[in-house]
């Protein structure tokens, strides 16, 4: 069902909110630039490239269950100590953990690698919260985790202990989600110097909204309890953040401020797929099929800005202010929106995904496009893991 259950009154008013969709609006948001059709994917190919990938995370995880470190690279980002390197290694692992249960099949190896993992995050995830005054990148380690949790429930038949164990985790991080989301809907992890309040004031940001909503939306289809009022707020931040042709803007303003070359449509290609789907899961009334399949479509033909951006030193130097961390996040949303698609549509989007992504890995086996500590090839990796398993035929090896 496009509309989970227990929400449709907070979807109503979200879509009384927005309104109905000018025709005007739909043909902007339609009218998108074609890719010529990409070589027909080899999944022999694909599978061994998924394979290695997976062979790297087996490979990089630590005896504890996690991946990633806070080892500095001659570039990084904030991360204040130890908040933000928490924040990071959480999320970065439950990514992971997501990549093997979607690909790795159901080896000794992989089970004990998932099983060590989550003892990891039965650890830690109670720590996780506000890194300082100025960062929350808890946020994603709480999105991320609740997908890990739930992928990790619905594979193992746990004890029943363990399973309230991680049943209430995952209870935990909804809550840790609700408490953190900002005040203007939605969900951001840098305050700029905002007013301390006990719910952030901080500006949130379309696709770490997308992102969270898009990881409630699996708990809520797990049968977890989801406040609306959440929702709402999480889906008016969304529809506040979307311009008049489907863009979607980096930051969810109170007030609109002047277009910027971030959030034009090349500047967006990152973002609007996450966001997207997100709007689509939760019954945006104005989100339809057609307007998901313009935007794979820009993706494909127009992915080439994604890509000078991969690998780039600072973020939003590029062009079109993107940053290389939007690449593998990017396709991977991508992958996720070309699953709603009818299945004969899937092809032509499937073959561009693998043609794009199956050059892109290294000889270790990962994939990466922004070096962030020792976070990246392994977040990279599980991205695109997932990405080109997608891409896999039902009957293919």
């Amino acid at each position: 069902m496009r509309i989970a259950r227990g929400i449709i009154l907070g979807v109503a008013l979200a879509g009384l909110l927005v309104g109905c969709a000018p025709d005007s609006s739909v043909r902007m948001a339609t009218r998108a630039p074609h890719a010529d059709p990409a070589a027909t994917r080899d999944d022999v190919e694909i599978r061994a490239a998924v394979d290695r990938g997976v062979a790297f995370l087996l490979e990089t995880q630590f005896t504890d269950g996690s991946w990633g470190s806070s080892f500095p690279k001659a570039a990084n980002v904030l991360a204040p100590v130890p908040g933000g390197h928490r924040s990071f290694k959480i999320g970065t692992t439950s990514l992971c953990i997501m990549a093997l249960c979607e690909a790795g099949g159901d080896s000794d190896a992989i089970n004990e690698s998932l099983l060590r993992s989550l003892d990891y995050l039965i650890v830690e995830l109670p720590r996780l919260k506000r890194d300082d005054l100025e960062t929350m990148y808890n946020v994603w380690g709480h999105a991320y985790s609740i997908q890990a949790l739930v992928r990790l429930r619905d594979r193992f038949d746990f004890a029943p202990e363990m399973l309230a164990t991680v049943d209430e985790l995952i209870a935990s991080q909804i809550h840790m989600l609700d408490r953190t989301q900002s005040i203007m809907g939605g969900w951001g992890y840098y305050t700029w110097g905002r007013p301390v309040s006990s719910r952030p004031s901080v500006y949130p940001t379309s696709f770490t909204t997308a992102t969270a909503m898009v990881a409630l939306h699996d708990a809520e289809q797990a049968g977890f309890e989801v406040p609306p009022r959440m929702l709402k707020s999480g889906m008016a931040g969304l529809a506040k953040a979307r311009l008049p042709d489907f863009c979607y803007g980096y930051y969810i303003m109170p007030i609109p401020t002047p277009r910027s070359a971030l959030d034009s449509p090349a500047g967006s290609l990152g973002r609007s797929q996450a966001c997207n789907l997100a709007t689509y899961l939760w019954g945006d009334p104005r989100m339809e099929l057609p307007i998901i399949a313009a935007w794979l479509d820009r993706l494909m033909a127009r992915q080439g800005w994604l890509s000078i951006a991969r690998k780039t030193q600072e973020p939003h130097k590029s062009n079109f202010a993107i940053s290389g961390y939007f690449y593998y996040y990017g396709f991977y949303y991508g992958a996720l929106c070309v699953d709603l698609l009818d299945e004969a549509d899937r092809e032509y989007y499937h073959d561009h995904l693998a043609a794009i992504l199956l050059p892109r890995q290294e000889k270790d086996g990962s994939w990466w496009d922004y070096a962030t500590y020792q976070y990246h090839q392994q977040y990279g990796t599980a991205l695109a893991v997932m990405t080109l398993n997608r891409c896999l035929l039902p009957d293919a090896p």
